[in-house]
């Protein structure tokens, strides 16, 4: 991926209407987009799919892109929420194509690596807790974002995210719990 600095001047030039620059853009993010879509998501077309989801979001809101964070920043936020959201589609789905048959509620062992199980229980814990405390705790532990990137994301203080990611934890943990119990 281009330099930070690169990506920042393309998304100025993008979020001014420039089709060129939102195109290289979109192609300089891709290879970034599609590893952080996979931190979440097990499955590459499952990735693949919250990557497009992801880069599309993009595109549709980059003329919203105030540069107060770094593009970089922005496009972690838009990513760990596309995935959560291809993840709720795709249970969904899943669900409905099942008829009415219901689906195992854990991951097969025997069938799924522990990474991928442990990716998709933290995905269901997510749906259990409130939006903001599951993006808080998706931001800092599994895209790894700093306290004060996420400050500047959320447009909170630092200890509003610190004291989000204590209660977010604590809930996941409590979902996590409930579910292997």
């Amino acid at each position: 991926m281009p330099d930070a600095d690169d990506i920042d001047a393309l998304a100025r030039s993008a979020a001014h209407g420039d089709p060129a620059a939102l195109d290289a853009l979109l192609l300089a993010v891709r290879p970034e987009v599609l590893r952080l879509c996979a931190r979440f998501l097990p499955n590459r077309e499952d990735a693949e799919e919250a990557c497009q989801d992801t880069l599309l979001a993009l595109a549709n809101g980059i003329t919203r892109f105030e540069g107060r964070s770094s593009l970089r920043t922005w496009l972690h936020r838009l990513a760990a929420n596309r995935a959560r959201s291809t993840y709720r589609t795709l249970r969904r789905r899943c669900r409905l194509e099942a008829g009415g048959v219901p689906l195992p509620d854990r991951p097969d062992p025997r069938r799924t690596s522990v990474v991928a199980g442990t990716r998709l229980d933290l995905l269901d814990a997510f749906d259990a807790v409130r939006p903001d405390l599951a993006e808080v705790v998706a931001l800092r532990d599994v895209l790894g974002l700093s306290y004060p990137e996420i400050a500047e994301l959320l447009d909170v203080p630092v200890g509003t995210v610190k004291s989000r990611l204590h209660l977010a934890r604590h809930q996941v943990r409590q979902q996590l719990d409930a579910e292997s119990g």
